[in-house]
């Protein structure tokens, strides 16, 4: 398992916010929305991103690919500098800046939404709506807002999302999923092996001929009793050698890498599956529950029951708040 399937294997999108925005300038929409990670590109037109921050906005064109990590709000425009007009909150519920419905008024089809139904402006817009608690440790190391130029490997998936995004067939949410999903990996492996690039550094180790390998045997079986010598013994190395240089090349030792990786494996069981404490807690390597819920507890502030019912409680209002797609 390389590193980017190992951190988006677990975490996928669940019937994530997708849209067509139709704009005609001009046109200005504030996004507060909170969501941990927003994915947008242009098919006709252009767009600017303006971060909430002193950052300098981004331009989008056709074919560019923009990511914008939350929570932090921002605005998208047809001109930097333009006052919005619209504000996007939390799953997807439009309002005036005065908290007047917007979102039937605005509606164009089935998942296209905006101020002309033949606007010079078209952007694509895939929203995840939750956090993936395996996907954090790749979030974080993301700059807040990047764009990817337009090029051959996302053009075809853009292109098929575009065509998918405004029908309405049976398992239709299914298939925008996966496709959001397809598009971010790519967009991230672009990211990532750009020349000059500020990879992360689980990311950039697991190219190391050592570290590499304890990285891959870590993800690859989480549950296994590992130690750092049965891990240095698979790479070859003596144990002081593999925790020196995996500590040097990750910035943590292997074991509390490996603790919190099955916690993020586990937190997202929790969250995607019914299975009990004690069975989530066995498949990441914790024969008792009671040291699973402690480690748990540690590190996520709630115990997995807590954590469970907190997460579960956001569902049917993320739902409810969804214009018509």
């Amino acid at each position: 398992m390389d590193a980017l399937a190992g951190l988006l294997d677990g975490p996928r999108a669940r019937g994530a916010f997708l849209l067509r925005m139709v704009m005609e300038p001009p046109w200005a929409v504030r996004v507060a929305d909170r969501a941990p990670i927003c994915l947008m590109s242009v098919t006709r037109g252009a767009a600017w991103i303006v971060p909430s921050d002193e950052a300098e906005p981004v331009r989008l064109t056709p074919g560019d690919i923009a990511v914008v990590r939350g929570p932090l709000p921002y605005t998208v425009a047809d001109v930097p500098g333009a006052v919005p007009h619209a504000l996007i909150g939390p799953g997807g519920l439009c309002t005036t800046l005065h908290g007047q419905p917007l979102s039937q008024e605005m509606v164009l089809g089935v998942r296209t939404w905006g101020n002309a139904a033949h606007g010079s402006t078209a952007v694509l817009v895939g929203t995840y709506l939750m956090d993936g608690e395996i996907s954090r440790r790749l979030l974080d190391a993301l700059p807040p807002l990047l764009r990817l130029p337009a090029d051959d490997r996302t053009g075809p998936l853009l292109r098929l999302l575009d065509a998918e995004i405004a029908q309405d067939e049976p398992g239709q949410h299914v298939v925008l999923d996966r496709l959001l999903d397809l598009l971010l990996i790519a967009v991230l492996r672009g990211w990532f092996s750009r020349p000059g690039a500020e990879a992360p550094a689980w990311y950039r180790a697991m190219s190391d001929p050592v570290v590499g390998v304890a990285l891959r045997l870590l993800q690859d079986d989480p549950a296994h009793p590992w130690t750092v010598a049965s891990l240095a013994a698979r790479a070859g190395v003596s144990r002081a050698g593999l925790a020196r240089r995996f500590t040097e090349l990750v910035g943590e030792p292997p074991m509390a890498y490996l603790t919190g990786w099955r916690l993020a494996l586990a937190a997202d069981l929790l969250r995607e599956s019914d299975a009990t404490v004690e069975a989530v807690a066995r498949k990441v390597g914790y024969s008792a529950p009671f040291a699973f819920s402690t480690a748990f507890k540690r590190v996520r502030g709630v115990s997995p029951q807590e954590y469970r019912g907190k997460d579960r409680e956001k569902l049917p209002e993320q739902q409810e708040n969804l214009p018509e797609r």
